[in-house]
């Protein structure tokens, strides 16, 4: 289960993955973030087990909601969020 997380996270170029095993469980690995991103030589990671925080259960609503049986089978990636390019005055 570990190894899919973080396979899917470093072949995404993502920031975050979660995998959700039950609406009282998930599994999360992130990385750790830089000012400049993550290019830093070494691969960081955070592994988390436990209770989804707001975000999360927001989601596992919207599951339930939807109909979608748990352990739900994608995995949620989450991107840094890209730079406002400002336009040239």
């Amino acid at each position: 289960m570990y190894d899919q997380l973080i396979e899917t996270l470093v072949a995404a170029k993502a920031w975050k993955a979660t995998k959700y095993i039950s609406d009282k469980e998930i599994v999360r690995v992130s990385r750790t973030r830089y000012q400049f991103g993550f290019d830093r030589g070494n691969l960081e990671l955070t592994l988390t087990k436990g209770k989804p925080n707001y975000a999360e259960r927001e989601f596992i609503k919207l599951c339930k909601k939807a109909g979608e049986p748990f352990p739900v089978k994608k995995v949620q990636l989450k991107y840094l969020p890209q730079k406002k390019k400002n336009p040239k005055k």
